[in-house]
């Protein structure tokens, strides 16, 4: 059984407006996942620096990052990360650029688990649904074009609200999504906005929104995660 799971952390900035690096690695630690996509993961202004400091990831928790070296300082790219457990071999890594007006990309890496492959990918789409829809589709050209194929996981927050429409359509004819539930706000969760989508031999066996304490204070997402299995 892998664990993977999805948590826009907004930059470790609570909901009582302090920035606190070592909740977000509490939250993280909670969710004990294999694999983690991060978004809002890196300040952003200035040197845009990795809103947790590295060392405090591999100090405090069972993980490391996924090393994209986008820039210096940086966890990810646009403030899109990747942790693994430090047992988890990482094959290999890329940054997926994305179309957008404003920043966004995507990052991919290639993970193997227990001897097992696995493919991941995290993403943080745009405000515009015209532009979350050329975002999906260039994400999905990327991952389909990849020479050797594998079970993929796809997750990130999606910035979509409608239910099945915009880009929950063009990601529905090539994945399948794991019923998550509500994860935004916190203070009263309405919206889907955070997905996890898996391609291939994959069975999703559990699947939920991590609704802790600690979780309701560290960022105004709650994460979502699911328990997958090979088919």
């Amino acid at each position: 059984m892998i664990r993977v799971a999805s948590y826009n952390m907004r930059k470790a900035i609570g909901t009582d407006r302090r920035r606190a690096p070592e909740r977000t690695i509490e939250v993280l630690c909670e969710l004990d996942a294999h694999v983690v996509a991060l978004q809002e993961a890196d300040r952003r202004f200035g040197t845009r620096a990795s809103a947790i400091p590295p060392h405090l990831i591999c100090e405090h928790s069972g993980y490391k990052p996924v090393p994209f070296d986008a820039r210096d300082g940086s966890l990810g790219w646009h403030g899109n990360a990747i942790l693994v457990k430090k047992d988890v071999e990482i094959v290999d890594k890329t940054l997926l650029h994305l179309p957008s007006l404003e920043p966004r990309g995507a990052v991919l890496a290639e993970l193997k688990i227990g001897g097992r492959a696995l493919r991941v990918v995290g993403m943080h789409l745009d405000l515009s649904g015209l532009w979350r829809r050329r975002q999906a589709h260039a994400i999905l050209a990327y991952v389909e074009g990849r020479e050797e194929k594998m079970p993929t996981v796809l997750m990130g927050d999606l910035n979509e609200w409608s239910a099945r429409g915009g880009c929950l359509r063009d990601f529905a004819h090539h994945a399948r999504f794991a019923d998550c539930g509500r994860s935004f706000h916190v203070r009263r969760p309405v919206a889907r906005l955070d997905r996890i989508m898996v391609m291939g031999a994959l069975d999703i066996e559990a699947c939920g929104v991590h609704q802790t304490p600690t979780a309701r204070k560290a960022s105004d997402h709650y994460p979502v995660w699911a328990d997958l299995k090979r088919g």
